[in-house]
């Protein structure tokens, strides 16, 4: 028998990482050209704050 696990973190993880994705989004929306460099700090970004440790605070580069 499988026990669903609730973790009250996941949804503000999630929520931080949305976050982080429509800051990213919205800064990039009225640019013809984005450099790779930027695509790929946003999506460390999303990373590192989905991989934190439970109760860890991880500052996010802007």
């Amino acid at each position: 028998m499988e026990q669903a696990v609730t973790d009250t973190r996941e949804p503000k993880i999630i929520i931080e990482a949305l976050a982080v994705i429509d800051k990213g989004l919205a800064e990039m929306l009225h640019r013809e050209l984005v450099s790779t460099d930027e695509v790929a700090d946003l999506l460390l970004d999303v990373r590192t704050l989905l991989a934190a440790p439970e109760g860890q605070s991880t500052p996010i580069a802007n």
